[in-house]
């Protein structure tokens, strides 16, 4: 490094707190009171120090951002879907944030979605919400619905202006561009229209930022009059809602970690009162799809990877077995068209589709022809149609949405995302990168993959440097994605690896529940297992490999920086939770409550409360040799608060101040970090350039 400033001091303020006999002292408590001038002097002072420490690396945070604007075209328009009598899409400007969200009319004998030319507006278009003009004087923007009535002529909407995912709800007369008078402060994601679009369906959270109202709103009235239609008591649950694909009827999920409970009410009788599908039944997990005279019933009762079932929409009640549970092939999700059924799937570690005809034909998978990639369904919102839109992408592959016809079983590529030339001036040709599956060997015997892409030619004698990225929780699957942002990295010959670690989803349902509650180190002995094996595989070496993770992502990078800090050369941790013990012993925070079920709750089990003050960061800063730390988080964060790694990092210069340690707060985004795309890139910028500095390539 260039200056030997010294970083902020962060006073120390000890404070108690005694669980199951057990007394922690918390000298950085203090940091976590957002609204104290003290807080945001200090977290202001370390985005200074930060800035200083990292100076030397502007130029090159400069051309990796100017290398991602280059590579993208940046005046685009998405592939348009069709709905009704409309093609709906997006469009971006060059030099401009936010999209542009448009439709055009349907014309006469127009089956094919219509393009335009370098991204520009299509003949005709109407532009119903522009994010760059919403988003004038704020610093952050986000919208959190964006639902057109079923008649196509309101637009309901909600904005976010500081990151903090409580969104104002809006209605545009779409006929007219006029606002209706219609507003409602404080809502959360989730909103479903009534068949006559008379009524507007919308979700709030309670004094702990959990989703538990379902409200119904009348068009044209004040939000005042607003009815409950759903309230959920049990803290454990949170509630959203939507309208189904057929439009036959507003569906209120209820979830909790592990439970799950649907209620209905007819499109057509918006006044209607819920009714319950099937009544809730502890560890037993369902969603429900409208088809027809049925609903289709996604299932874990007896299936620990899930069974499809279907049950009378008239008069739910036993459920009648349509796909039985076939251990290893995980059902994710079912989409139904009139005469097709799609089910989302994984097997071996790799997404899939499965097309059952209704009313007999071939049921068949679609055929992906690369040995690592990711498919999933796209905006499908037509109901009656013979043929499904589908996005896949690989690591060398470049984001692709496809039109596949399931009676004919054509596929057509409808766009790829264009990657223009880079800085040498060569188009992007994906047969200069390789992808990989490896596997790697844990503690306990299990095998655990690994996906790599590197540029062809890498060395295999550990010398090529290497960035490791984890997740690991919540059944979340990192599933390979491409990323133009990537390819600065792959060309500076870095190798990319992602560790697919117990906790996540990849191998089904039972590789999720190897990484969760009391058998949660898993995941992070799992992700030092891939680190120590890219070693001894040639992929790297120690001190050329940076690990990296987000959010309880980030919860790993703590936990593995205590557990081998000499396995990296850097680690950057993202909205990290890794003060994860604090969090959940308290049950007035945002989510607490329904994290139990995720975690353990250690507020009534010692054996909970002794497991996480084990493995949790922030309670386990040792006196000892870290790696360089870099902690990038969010003033409006609701999900994992900013206090987390900032007391993280303060305790980390205390407690082993020989190391090197940054903190760069965003002082007006949320949990996602920066809202506009030319920010994200900076962001992302910013972090590559920290990364290729600590492996030497800077």
């Amino acid at each position: 490094m260039t200056t030997e400033t010294a970083p902020p001091a962060a006073k120390r303020v000890p404070a108690e707190r005694t669980h199951h006999g057990d007394t922690v002292i918390d000298e950085y408590s203090w940091l976590a009171v957002k609204d104290d001038p003290e807080t945001i002097a200090y977290l202001t002072a370390e985005n200074a120090y930060t800035e200083e420490r990292t100076a030397h690396l502007a130029a090159l945070r400069t051309e990796l951002f100017e290398e991602t604007r280059q590579r993208t075209r940046e005046t685009d328009l998405s592939v348009p879907a069709r709905k009704g009598g409309h093609w709906y899409y997006t469009r971006t400007v060059e030099g401009q944030q936010y999209g542009v969200h448009c439709r055009r009319a349907v014309r006469d004998a127009e089956t094919e979605p219509p393009v335009s030319a370098d991204g520009a507006p299509l003949d005709g278009e109407e532009v119903l919400l522009d994010g760059n003009l919403l988003a004038e004087g704020h610093d952050f923007f986000s919208l959190g619905a964006f639902d057109v009535s079923p008649d196509g002529r309101w637009l309901a909407y909600s904005t976010d202006f500081s990151g903090d995912e409580r969104f104002t709800l809006r209605v545009k007369d779409l006929t007219t561009g006029e606002l209706l008078p219609d507003e409602v402060p404080d809502t959360f994601y989730g909103t479903a229209w009534s068949a006559d679009a008379s009524v507007l369906f919308y979700v709030t959270v309670d004094d702990a930022w959990r989703p538990n109202r379902v409200w119904r709103h009348t068009i044209g009235s004040a939000a005042a009059d607003d009815v409950v239609v759903h309230q959920e008591d049990d803290e454990r649950f949170w509630v959203g809602v939507e309208l189904t694909r057929s439009e036959k009827f507003v569906l209120i999920d209820v979830h909790s970690k592990v439970t799950s409970e649907v209620l209905v009410i007819p499109a057509n009788n918006p006044t209607g009162a819920p009714a319950v599908i099937a009544p809730r039944r502890q560890g037993v997990e369902y969603t429900v799809e409208h088809h027809g005279h049925r609903f289709l019933i996604l299932h874990n009762d007896g299936a620990e990877d899930f069974a499809l079932a279907f049950t009378s929409a008239d008069t739910p009640g036993d459920w009648v077995p349509l796909i039985e549970h076939s251990p290893g092939t995980r059902l994710e999700a079912v989409d139904a068209f009139a005469n097709h059924l799609v089910v989302s799937l994984r097997t071996e570690g790799l997404t899939g589709l499965r097309v059952l005809p209704v009313g007999g034909g071939d049921e068949h998978d679609i055929d992906f022809p690369e040995p690592l990639y990711s498919v999933g369904l796209d905006a499908n919102p037509e109901y009656r149609t013979g043929q499904v839109r589908l996005r896949y992408s690989s690591l060398v592959t470049p984001d692709s949405v496809y039109d596949y016809d399931m009676v004919t079983r054509q596929m057509v590529l409808r766009r790829q995302k264009p990657v223009l030339p880079g800085p040498d001036g060569r188009p992007y040709d994906p047969a200069e990168y390789e992808q990989h599956r490896d596997w790697a060997l844990a503690d306990d015997g299990t095998r655990v993959p690994i996906s790599l892409v590197c540029r062809v030619g890498t060395p295999r004698d550990g010398s090529a440097p290497c960035e490791l990225y984890g997740y690991g929780s919540y059944e979340a699957s990192m599933d390979p994605w491409f990323s133009v942002a990537r390819l600065s990295l792959l060309d500076r010959g870095v190798v990319f690896a992602v560790a697919h670690t117990r906790g996540g989803g990849e191998l089904g349902r039972r590789w999720y529940d190897q990484g969760k509650l009391l058998a949660k180190k898993n995941t992070f002995t799992d992700f030092v297992a891939c680190a120590r094996h890219l070693v001894k595989a040639g992929w790297t070496a120690s001190d050329r490999l940076v690990a990296r993770g987000a959010s309880a992502g980030g919860l790993l990078m703590g936990a593995v920086a205590n557990l081998a800090p000499d396995a990296f050369a850097g680690i950057v941790a993202q909205v990290p939770f890794v003060d994860a013990l604090t969090s959940i012993l308290d049950p007035s925070l945002p989510l607490t409550v329904t994290e139990w079920e995720e975690w353990g709750n250690p507020l009534e089990d010692p054996e909970v409360y002794a497991y996480m003050k084990s493995y949790t960061p922030y309670e386990n800063v040792a006196p000892v040799d870290y790696p360089a730390i870099l902690a990038v988080t969010s003033l409006n964060d609701t999900r994992v608060l900013y206090s987390e790694p900032a007391k993280w990092i303060a305790r980390l210069r205390a407690v082993a101040p020989g190391g090197d340690y940054l903190l760069k707060t965003e002082m007006g985004a949320g949990h996602g970090g920066p809202s506009g795309r030319y920010d994200a890139w900076r962001e992302e910028a910013f972090i590559n350039a920290w990364i290729l500095d600590r492996l030497g390539h800077a």
